[in-house]
């Protein structure tokens, strides 16, 4: 006689998936009636993320979300316009690549050697600004984006404080969870480690885990590398075969458009800007929609 042993059903991946829609549909009925840009900020996909982002605990995913609907009520990065801070861009310091990775992402290319003003808050709001640009041109169906770090030319000299670096690693974890899918940090220099030992420890486990530094030398992470990207589309300065050359006028005209998108997508009442020189300036200001205290 054998003695038949129940082995324990493990979740089949359609279980998982109908548990985490299930879990959507808690969190959303514990964040209450929304309405405003809340209402459209809180897609069931945005949901997902920051469920995802604490780990699918319901409570802690909830006071992430509505610690970061209050930050966006204060911050309105869906109102930043790029003629406001355009003169941050003018080196081309951070830019959307023209290209996309392996999966069809966005890509944000940032060159630390060609920071250009002492404001943090410019700075910061630049970034913000261009990853809301980002996630504005990610196709259907995909929710992250890639970047990609230059270290040509890079210097102690030019790059941000470990503060700004703080902020902006709070910001990126704290208001846009799951939206980097992977950061490549290209050749950087020895004097670069220092800053890196120092500002390393405000990544969360899940964040610090995306970061991958290449060096060109590393076979390995050189391949690492090129499964995300197509070489044909990667500038000779990141190890591939275009040529990057960032020209202001022409981003700033992309941006601007871009912003009549914006527009479009939250309400906005707002006109093509003009372009002067890389500079855009808006013929008509955009008209708040009208939210309860509660929306952003």
């Amino acid at each position: 006689m054998y003695l038949l042993r129940r082995q324990s059903q493990k979740p089949t991946p359609e279980d998982d998936s109908a548990q985490k829609d299930a879990k959507v549909k808690e969190l959303r009925a514990a964040l209450g009636p929304l309405s405003g840009r809340n209402l459209k900020y809180c897609t069931d996909g945005c949901l997902r993320r920051y469920l995802e982002a604490r780990s699918w605990n319901l409570d802690k995913a909830k006071k992430m979300l509505e610690e970061t609907l209050r930050w966006r009520a204060t911050y309105k990065p869906e109102e930043t316009r790029w003629h406001e801070i355009a003169h941050e861009g003018e080196t081309g310091k951070v830019s959307r690549a023209t290209f996309h990775d392996r999966l069809g992402r966005s890509v944000l290319i940032l060159r630390p050697a060609k920071q250009n003003t002492n404001s943090p808050e410019d700075n910061i709001r630049h970034l913000v600004y261009l990853i809301e640009n980002g996630i504005l041109n990610l196709p259907e169906g995909q929710e992250q984006m890639s970047w990609l770090v230059d270290f040509t030319g890079f210097s102690i000299n030019t790059n941000v404080t470990v503060k700004t670096a703080r902020d902006i690693i709070n910001i990126l974890q704290n208001h846009y969870p799951e939206r980097l899918a992977v950061a490549f940090l290209y050749n950087p220099p020895r004097i670069f480690q220092a800053f890196w030992k120092a500002v390393k420890y405000f990544l969360d486990p899940k964040t610090f885990q995306k970061v991958k530094f290449v060096y060109p030398k590393g076979k390995e992470s050189v391949e690492l590398m090129k499964t995300f990207f197509d070489v044909e589309n990667l500038p000779s300065e990141l190890g591939g075969q275009a040529t990057l050359k960032y020209d202001h006028e022409e981003f700033s005209r992309m941006m601007a458009e871009d912003d009549v998108k914006t527009a479009k997508f939250w309400g906005f009442d707002e006109k093509p800007c003009h372009i002067t020189n890389g500079h855009s300036e808006a013929e008509v200001a955009p008209e708040p929609l009208p939210v309860s205290p509660a929306a952003s």
